[in-house]
């Protein structure tokens, strides 16, 4: 799925610490921003907060309280988030922007299509989509249902409840996303761990650039083996044919943003859209019986999670006017896109699961030239994958009560810690 790993509070807290720590003071425990900055990233369940929704309705497009005298947006409307996010001339996602009003060194810029503009962005972006046509990404078909059946077969073997997290939310998308790059599976675990904590802001502001760190350094070594002897998988495919025109550093950036892209979001969608179905028996059953009902379920699914909450940070490169709201250059805009996705301007009643809607354009992948470029690979695996757990395990349902259960806090990809299971 996506590549985001875009971080606001992350690099606000970068240059609070840097003003403050000198002092000797730890500060990366502490929660300096107001809530109404954090709201966009807290949920209750698999639902926004509701004060999200109460937000949108008064202010499609509201001022943010950020520190510093920085001037910030915060855009909750369909309409306004696809205009923001469709305008890539009027808006920049470069790291220069963040390493210059954050005091973010630029040697800390984890690279890849989220953090730059055109024409480095369309450069970088032309290399990777060959491997993302349906023509290339058909050939992972049979892999993706292979993996699905052991993963089955090796849930259905254990004795006592299953953490569907750990036994098959996580590893399809690892193995598929291993596979798609050519990094060696035996990594899968530490590269989950990578995944997940890059995006989870509980442990402090600053910890996901460690994290972007030690998942960088890794895939630098798997770039080198691959410039000298290069594989079959995508960046083999880039080496060979591109090589010339990558530099190590990009294709290490590319490589680290389609890994943790393809990985975290799509094994969190996986997770949260079985809990969402085993909360609506009768939709269960429907994905259970009815063949043909799997791509309106999977699409509901992706509106109604968005487990990407919030969008690659854009900064203004001019003044200008987006529904009424008055924008200057340099202002810093946030879409939320869990906050899109449930505005009542897509239909009726947008706070409730339907997977039998008509034509809500959904902005879970995004939209404009950052949309998703994994987006038709995530989708593959969440039509293999939820069918085939329904199918196979009728009688599943949670093996602890629901307010046991223990969710990602402040987490850009939003996620179950762990969903256990009975599955007979």
């Amino acid at each position: 799925m996506s590549n985001l790993r875009s971080n606001i509070v992350a690099w606000l807290g970068r240059k609070y610490f840097s003003r403050i720590q000198r002092n000797g003071l730890d500060l990366s425990k502490m929660s300096f921003l107001p809530e109404s900055t954090l709201m966009p990233l807290r949920r209750e369940g698999v639902d926004p907060v509701p004060a999200l929704a109460k937000r949108r309705a008064k202010e499609p497009i509201s001022k943010l309280s950020l520190p510093f005298g920085m001037t910030g947006w915060l855009v909750l409307g369909h309409a306004e988030a696809k205009a923001v996010l469709g305008k890539a001339t009027d808006f920049s996602t470069d790291f220069t922007n963040i390493a210059g009003n954050a005091g973010i060194s630029a040697q800390q810029n984890p690279g890849g299509l989220g953090f730059s503009d055109p024409p480095t962005h369309t450069r970088l972006r032309r290399l990777l989509t060959p491997e993302f046509t349906m023509r290339r990404l058909n050939r992972l078909t049979p892999r993706i249902h292979t993996l699905v059946e052991e993963r089955l077969d090796a849930m259905a073997a254990a004795d006592g409840p299953v953490d569907l997290v750990q036994e098959y939310a996580f590893p399809i998308p690892s193995l598929v996303i291993c596979e798609l790059l050519g990094v060696p599976y035996e990594d899968r675990e530490e590269f989950q761990r990578l995944s997940t904590a890059r995006f989870d802001l509980f442990d402090g502001a600053g910890a996901p650039f460690g994290v972007i760190s030690d998942s960088l350094s890794y895939l630098r070594d798997i770039v080198k083996k691959q410039r000298e002897n290069p594989g079959d998988g995508l960046l083999g495919m880039i080496v060979r044919e591109h090589g010339d025109d990558i530099e190590d550093e990009e294709l290490t950036g590319l490589a680290d943003g389609v890994l943790t892209g393809g990985l975290e979001t799509t094994a969190s969608m996986i997770a949260l859209g079985t809990l969402v179905l085993l909360q609506h028996p009768e939709h269960f059953a429907a994905l259970r019986d009815d063949e043909t009902a799997v791509d309106g379920f999977v699409e509901e699914l992706l509106r109604y999670l968005t487990v990407v909450q919030v969008a690659f940070p854009r900064f203004a490169k001019e003044d200008m006017e987006i529904s009424g709201t008055k924008i200057s250059r340099g202002d810093f805009v946030l879409c939320s896109l869990s906050g899109a996705n449930r505005d009542d301007a897509l239909g009726p009643d947008m706070e409730r699961f339907d997977p039998y809607r008509e034509g809500p354009s959904h902005l879970a992948f995004g939209h404009g030239i950052h949309r998703c470029i994994g987006a038709e690979l995530a989708r593959m695996e969440l039509r293999a994958a939820l069918p085939a757990l329904v199918r196979r395990f009728p009688e599943m349902r949670l093996a602890v009560a629901p307010e046991e259960l223990s969710f990602r806090k402040l987490s850009i990809v939003y996620g179950v810690d762990a969903l256990p299971l009975l599955l007979k």
